[in-house]
Order: C-alpha cells, then structure tokens, then sequence
C-alpha cells in the first residue's frame, strides 16, 4: 500500500531514538489515511438504478463515486466477491465482515435498499460466488460454482430465475478456457456471455451451447448494452483492448482506451439514466468515466484511490 510505504520511507530516515515513538504516531493516525485509497480491491462495477451513484464493491463494503466525491456507502462493511445490479435489487456474494455474526461464506444474498440491509438467499455457509451475473429487468441469475454443495451437485455455471430457489445447470458446450467473467442480457434471460483466455463467448439458450464472438486473444470483461443491441469485450492482446460486438450482424469493432500500462480491463458498466455515460474499472483499480459513450475517457481513481 502506497501510504504504508511512504511511512516506513519516513521512519528508516529518523534517529535510532525516535523511531519507537513515531511508530505509534503512525499507526495512530493510519486510519486516517486509509480512505484515501478506497479501492483496496474491485469486485465489480455498477450504476445505481437511478443514474446518480457509481458503485464499487470490495474487500471492506462498497465504495461510492457521486458528484466528483468518492465515499463508503452505507451498510455493513461486508468483503464483497461476486456482485450485480438489476433495475431493483443488488446481488452478492463474499464474506461477512468482523463482529457482524453473520454465517461465512454468504451464499447468495440480495439487498433491496443499495446495500444497506441484505437478505439470504441460499447456500449460506457453503458457496461463495467470485463470479456472478445477473439480469437488469429478466430476473435471471448466473453463477460459476466452483465445488458442489446442497443445491448444485458439481461444479460448473448454474442460472435460476426464481432468486435462488432452484438452479439449473448449464451444459455450456462449445465454451473453451477458464471462466474470467460473465454478463447476462438486460432482457433476455436465455443470453449470457462469458470471457475466457480463449475469447468471448455468446449463449442463446442458457447456457446449454456457447459460440465464440471474440477470439485470438485473452478476453476478461464482459457486459451487454441496457438496449440489449451491443456486447461489450475487455480484453489483451499484447496490451489491452475494448471491443463493441453488435448482436445483430456480429461485427466487431475496437473502442477507444484510457491509456493503460501493464494494466487492462476488469468491469464496464453503463448508466441506465444517461446511457451514453459509460465506467471502467482496471485491475490495477483505476476507474474512469466516459460521457460520449467511450470516445473519451476521464480518470476518476487511480490505484485505488482520487487522482
């Protein structure tokens, strides 16, 4: 971490004598820094339902972007893994935080209020899903499973459209290399795509058969367009890339970037107030906000935490 660093730099440059005491200085105030780098991980990237808020999920609850200022939401401080927004609810998965009581892991959970209060919704205490999709107005579900449990018998990606209560799993035929992300259709609960090292692959029928519409390179974000015209692709190929695949024809075409470094694409997500303002979020946790619909893009975190 970037201010621990700059502490011990600062300590190692003081007098034998004095270093004992400006530890515990350090460590004191330490927590006032710490919210200068919000973004310790990224789990996720979502708009709120009404335009207004960027949502973070990560490892101590979700962080905010509104109105130029980054903040802690709300709620409890849970280690958020697999998320997603819908027009209504939130999903998750993860980790309770300290103190809270609450069972680890925690299954599937959902909160009707921007993560202030969640409810279960399964499998507590037996899954946790790092990857998880879900619809914005179908109602339907993706997981990948990574060991069974009491409702999945094996491994693999499931789906359920009656929030959790019965899963089903996909056959996924035709899919080739290891899961990095998934994104199902705002309306269409039977489309789903998945990015694998092998490219990007599109389902029509839950699952059952995949057909790739990005290959040839390492493809690690997926997310479909609110009209429901357009799959977005995060990718890398020797440095990283965006592609726009239209559903429609099946053209590909390459989006413009941010400049990154040894860096690439983890999330992309779309504002469903101001549809042509679009966010980014990289696994080096930069995030950056684009409102001509990607031409340009400004830096809103870097490294965690505001440029």
């Amino acid at each position: 971490m970037l201010i621990i660093g700059t502490l011990r730099r600062w300590l190692r440059g003081l007098p034998a004598g004095c270093r004992t005491i400006a530890l515990l200085l350090a460590v004191a105030i330490a927590p006032a820094f710490a919210d200068e780098a919000l973004l310790h991980h990224v789990h996720g990237l979502a708009f709120s339902a009404d335009g207004k808020q960027l949502l973070v999920p990560a490892h101590h609850g979700l962080a905010i972007y509104r109105d130029g200022r980054w903040s802690k939401a709300p709620g409890p401080q849970h280690d958020y893994m697999g998320f997603a927004a819908t027009r209504d609810v939130l999903y998750s998965s993860g980790h309770p935080a300290p103190g809270t009581g609450l069972v680890n892991p925690f299954g599937l959970i959902r909160s009707r209020d921007g993560g202030r209060a969640w409810d279960k919704l399964g499998l507590e205490g037996e899954a946790d899903f790092h990857l998880l999709a879900a619809g914005w107005e179908n109602g339907a579900i993706y997981v990948y499973n990574p060991a069974p449990n009491s409702r999945m018998d094996r491994d693999g990606i499931y789906y359920t459209v009656n929030q959790g209560f019965r899963w089903q799993r996909a056959p996924a035929a035709g899919l080739a290399g290891r899961i990095a992300a998934m994104a199902v259709h705002p309306t269409d609960p039977k489309r789903v795509a998945i990015a694998t090292e092998r490219g990007a692959f599109l389902s029509k029928d839950s699952g059952a058969r995949f057909e790739p519409v990005v290959g040839d390179e390492q493809s690690l974000a997926v997310f479909f367009d609110f009209d429901g015209e357009y799959l977005w692709v995060g990718g890398y190929r020797g440095r990283a890339t965006l592609t726009r695949v239209s559903l429609r024809s099946g053209k590909a075409t390459e989006a413009s970037l941010p400049p990154l470094t040894r860096d690439a694409v983890a999330y992309i997500a779309q504002n469903p107030t101001q549809r042509s303002q679009y966010a980014l979020a990289t696994f080096e946790r930069d995030v950056y906000l684009s409102d001509d619909a990607g031409r340009s893009w400004k830096a809103i975190a870097r490294r965690g935490a505001a440029p």
